[in-house]
């Protein structure tokens, strides 16, 4: 069942529970006023009478009175204490009999209902007691025909139908149009989510409302974007680990054979064999690096923290790639104030620090300064990687953290990387809940920040 057609019917079913309801609930109320409005004029009318009986009890008085009721659609019947007859403006039937031989017992002078039930009787019926003196007293009892009372609530019955068939009627005019309007954005928002089931992710949606509708189809959108992006990122990542798988093996196969020929000096064999040596090297580091990333991808490593001085640990550091640094006369600085300790991964960390130190060492010339800085700023730890370096051009920067990307691409096979470095040093910081960010201007240099969030344990420690 489409979702049209369910919204319809559910909008459909509710207002029908509440219009039903609301117009039986006025249906009953108009019929129960309009039934007590019969009542009360007839109880009034049998009330006036009695106001005129005692005033004037003259036989004349009595005629006046049944000559009245005999042009109107009552009757009436007075009578005296002793039950008998005075007057009546019409026929007594035997449905008058019944109600005027009940026994009367203490009425109030304001006369009394006797008689509302629309079902099942012929009248309806009231009385009111008159005392006009030298014990001329009595009832007067008036009636009015329940089949007048029925004819008018036929006519109001009537009138209810013709208005519940109109409500009905523009009820699933106005459902129509609202479930259309309601479910036009949604079947629109079906249909990309098909085409995105089926790989095509361009998808277009158009701005609707700020609502919950508006929202969702916001957010299919970024989903198109965001997969649209993934795929891309897919294709060029198979392309490069392509190209980067086929580049050594093709080296070791070509190297290989030429190395098998049995006319080949033993100089020329062993420099081919440290050819094929190398780029079996090379090849074990780009399928380790590959397999570091899947792990980062798949959350299947561990993070074990441990409370290290960060000033000893940066020292470590230092004297760790010192040495590299002054063979190709680099200067290396160390520069922490703090006498503090954070909570991180040291092997771990290990690889975020000496990789940026190694892009540090790999893309800065002779005679120039790579500083490692550390300090706090608003409970976090600040961790600064800074080199004079060729730098990075401005549109690269957005990129730098992508796997396969390389700047400075006609130096990747010299310098040895394959563009992998800077991406697990992105997960390994983001999975000690940190932060990396990258400043660079060409020929100036390049600085990495990394931001740790000060945290507490369950001890109450801090942690970065």
């Amino acid at each position: 069942m489409k979702i049209s057609l369910k919204l319809g019917l559910w909008f459909f079913v509710c207002i029908l529970i509440i219009e039903t309801s609301s117009m039986v609930y006025l249906h009953r109320h108009v019929i129960h006023s309009r039934t007590m409005q019969e009542l009360n004029s007839l109880h009034a009318r049998g009330n006036s009478h009695r106001e005129v009986l005692e005033i004037s009890s003259e036989p004349s008085t009595l005629h006046h009175i049944a000559l009245m009721e005999s042009k109107t659609d009552t009757e009436v019947v007075i009578e005296d204490t002793q039950g008998k007859i005075i007057l009546s403006s019409g026929i007594v039937d035997q449905s008058i009999k019944k109600i005027i031989n009940e026994p009367l017992h203490d009425v109030p002078r304001n006369g009394r209902i006797l008689q509302s039930d629309l079902h099942g009787e012929k009248y309806i019926a009231t009385v009111s007691p008159f005392d006009a003196g030298n014990e001329n007293k009595g009832y007067v009892y008036m009636f009015k025909s329940t089949e007048q009372v029925q004819t008018m609530i036929s006519q109001l019955n009537q009138h209810f139908i013709i208005a519940s068939v109109l409500i009905l009627f523009l009820l699933l005019v106005t459902i129509f149009f609202l479930s259309r309007a309601l479910t036009k954005p949604l079947i629109v928002m079906k249909e990309a989510t098909k085409k995105l089931s089926k790989g095509d992710f361009s998808v277009s949606l158009p701005h609707l409302s700020k609502d919950e509708i508006g929202e969702l189809s916001k957010a299919i959108q970024t989903l198109a974007s965001d997969l649209n992006h993934l795929k891309k990122e897919r294709n060029e990542f198979l392309a490069s680990v392509s190209h980067e798988l086929r580049t050594p093996l093709t080296y070791i196969l070509g190297y290989s054979n030429m190395g098998r020929r049995p006319s080949l000096e033993d100089q020329e064999r062993i420099h081919y064999f440290n050819i094929i040596h190398e780029e079996s090297q090379h090849l074990s580091q780009l399928i380790k690096e590959l397999f570091q990333l899947a792990r980062l991808d798949q959350n299947a490593f561990t993070i074990k923290k441990e409370r290290i001085n960060i000033a000893s640990y940066l020292q470590v550091i230092y004297e760790r790639v010192l040495p590299a640094f002054k063979e190709k006369q680099i200067q290396l600085k160390v520069d922490c104030q703090m006498d503090e300790c954070f909570s991180v991964d040291p092997k771990r960390f290990d690889q975020v620090l000496l990789n940026l130190l190694d892009n540090a060492l790999k893309y800065s010339d002779e005679n120039t300064t790579t500083l490692i800085q550390a300090y706090k700023m608003e409970r976090n730890i600040h961790l600064i990687i800074k080199d004079e370096g060729i730098g990075i051009q401005h549109e690269d920067l957005p990129y730098v953290f992508d796997r396969f990307y390389r700047v400075e691409k006609s130096r990747s096979r010299a310098t040895g990387g394959f563009g992998l470095g800077l991406a697990i040093v992105k997960e390994l910081v983001e999975a000690h809940h940190g932060t990396i960010f990258v400043e660079s201007k060409p020929r100036e240099g390049t600085c990495f920040n990394i931001v740790l969030k000060e945290q507490f344990d369950e001890n109450g420690f801090t942690s970065g």
